[in-house]
């Protein structure tokens, strides 16, 4: 039987300090729990086949599409659906939840020197 243990999304703010390098923090599923720290700008991109989710813990964020900009802040969710073209945008840190399907690469269709696979964590 697999261990249960709760998760301390504050705990962990300290262990995300590189931007846009997720860790993974649970799966169920076939989904993966990530937390991540957005700064800066990071690359257009889609996912051809994954859906996403992304709750803020902590700062706030812009969700860049080619016909509009969506705002988040602390508490606030948005799904991206698949196929969707998305940016995010972080002109402060901004630390982060994601949702996905095993296996989803962080810059979907571009790749480039953003792409991190996500490591569990430690």
């Amino acid at each position: 039987m697999q261990e249960i243990n709760k998760i301390s999304p504050d705990a962990l703010l300290e262990m995300v300090r590189e931007p846009w390098s997720p860790v993974i923090i649970a799966g169920l599923n076939g989904q993966e729990l990530k937390i991540a720290r957005f700064r800066g700008e990071f690359v257009w991109h889609l996912h051809e086949h994954e859906d996403e989710a992304f709750m803020v813990i902590e700062g706030a964020f812009d969700m860049h599409f080619r016909n509009k900009v969506v705002h988040l802040e602390k508490g606030e969710i948005i799904v991206v659906p698949k196929g969707t073209e998305h940016k995010p945008v972080a002109e402060q840190d901004a630390v982060v939840l994601l949702f996905e399907p095993i296996g989803t690469i962080n810059t979907g269709n571009t790749g480039g020197p953003f792409t991190r696979e996500a490591e569990p964590v430690p």
